[in-house]
Order: C-alpha cells, then structure tokens, then sequence
C-alpha cells in the first residue's frame, strides 16, 4: 500500500466496526508513469528518514541470528534503540520487561509462528505492550500472507528480500501514522 500511496495512487480503507472486518481499496496509476515518481519519492524519502528513528525503540524478531543482526545494525545506525530476539516466546518474556514502540516479526518460526506471536501481543494490555506497532517481515508474500498477518494485528506486511533503506523507510511511516492519528 505503501508503493500505491509513493506512486500517486490512494489507500482507503473501510469498516463497520471492531471484528467485522475490513475493506480495502488501493488505486494505482498507469505503470508508466510510476517508475520515475516512485525512484524520486524514494531518494527524497532516503533523506527525510535519516536518523528519524532516533529515539525509537524497537523490538527484532526473527529465528536467523544474522537477519537480526543486520536488521538490528540497519536500524541502530538510523538511531533506533534495538534488541532482537530468535523466538517468539523469547519476544514475549522480553516484552514483561521491556515495551518496544515497534516490532519487526518474521512469520516462519519454529514453536510459535509470527501470526501466533501478533496475537499474543495482541491479548496484552497497552501497558503491557499490547498496541505495540508491528511490522511483519517474511518470505511470505502472497496476498492471503498479507491479509493474515494484518488480521493477526500486523500494521504491515513487507516480504523479503527488503533492503535497508526501505526498511527505514517502513518504520519511520509506521511510527508518523501512529503519531499523526494521536493529533
């Protein structure tokens, strides 16, 4: 929704109320024009975004040790205060501690998976981090994914591979939408 919004095109979304669901209308321009307005907002979003995590805290969750690692270093080096967990039930005994501003979840993990992790935040209190932002990042990037992960509590859904300014990019948006609907 993301690139439909950069390219010129507008997101809606609808709904009758908590638990019954949402409609959501995405209109993009011509192909032709997209490219070239995209490839501007992107080098003017690059700018915009530096070090705009500073002060944000951010929670990495993901089973590869190296993509936590890398995620975490992309996002510290944009200021963002980062720990990173390799489960989810690591995740969860971290957040009775430590309440991030936003979560970046894999969804394929063994034990608990990434939907069943959202979900589980989701039951918390908002105290207890459970209005916490969160960014499903995974493989899985099929439109059900999607769907999915934005049922289970999900703000976004991004598939890998993403690279590290885009992920800057995600998270920034993430946290001035939530700044924004607070005004």
């Amino acid at each position: 929704m993301l690139i439909a919004v950069l390219a010129g095109g507008t997101v809606r979304a609808e709904s009758a109320g908590e638990g019954l669901g949402a409609t959501f209308t995405v209109t993009v321009p011509a192909l032709a024009d997209v490219s070239a307005r995209t490839t501007d907002v992107a080098a003017q979003d690059d700018r915009a975004y530096a070090g705009r995590l500073r002060g944000i805290k951010m929670l990495v969750v993901d089973d590869d040790r190296d993509t936590c690692e890398t995620i975490g270093a992309v996002l510290e080096a944009e200021g963002a205060e980062v720990r990173t967990c390799l489960s989810a039930s690591e995740a969860l005994a971290l957040l009775d501690v430590w309440v991030p501003d936003v979560i970046m979840s894999d969804i394929a993990m063994p034990g608990d998976d990434g939907y069943t992790l959202m979900r589980k935040i989701r039951a918390r209190t908002a105290e207890a981090g459970g209005r916490v932002l969160a960014v499903a990042l995974t493989a899985y990037g099929g439109d059900d994914d999607r769907m999915r992960a934005l049922s289970a509590g999900f703000q976004v859904h991004v598939g890998k591979p993403v690279e590290a300014q885009q992920l800057v990019r995600i998270v920034g948006s993430v946290v001035a939408d939530r700044v924004a609907t607070r005004h």
